[in-house]
């Protein structure tokens, strides 16, 4: 058995659990401000949307056009979002998620200003991918192409929702293959 001896989030994940049905896994990725090869792209483009969008107000006010100026706030909100804010917004999002494998199902709980549950059938997963670093940390792909998760999405954008992930934990081997394992069962 591989399960985490954290008691903390065995507990969390216990009212989800429907009868017959046993813990074999918990965890959670990890915390803090997390680098995706997707912000190659997003981050001069945000740079570039937020400089753009101070210039606009610095610009319309030194003009004294205050129609423009309040024109400008919403692309100044939206600039520092995606420049800034979307970091730590993702980072409390893992920092609220729980993994947990159970003999039947992958159950993700989550959420920032809401709880938020998704259970994926473990024997009806059509497709897993493993992403896996060289320190054995990393990230499994659940393939569903239906419902919330579809399409190649950016995570920390918070309208958009990507294939779903247990994403960023250690060990990420040992419990791809406690998947693989309790598919052939």
């Amino acid at each position: 058995m591989l399960v985490d001896n954290d008691f903390d989030l065995q507990q969390d994940l216990q009212p989800e659990l429907i009868a017959g049905e046993r813990l074999l896994w918990t965890g959670k990725p990890k915390t803090g401000i997390v680098l995706r090869i997707s912000d190659a792209v997003y981050i001069p483009f945000s740079i570039l949307w937020f400089g753009f969008a101070v210039f606009w107000e610095f610009g319309a006010s030194q003009a004294g056009g205050y129609f423009f100026m309040i024109w400008g706030i919403p692309f100044i909100v939206v600039g520092f979002y995606i420049t800034i804010g979307r970091f730590f917004y993702d980072a409390l999002l893992r920092k609220s998620t729980i993994y947990g494998i159970t003999n039947n199902r992958i159950i993700i709980k989550d959420g920032v200003f809401n709880t938020t549950i998704n259970s994926f059938n473990i024997n009806t997963l059509p497709n897993l991918g493993l992403d896996e670093k060289k320190d054995g940390s990393g990230s499994i792909t659940l393939d569903a192409s239906t419902g919330n998760f579809s399409g190649n999405r950016i995570r920390n954008l918070p309208q958009q929702k990507p294939n779903p992930q247990i994403e960023f934990i250690p060990n990420v081997r040992s419990v791809y293959n406690l998947i693989l394992q309790q598919q052939q069962k």
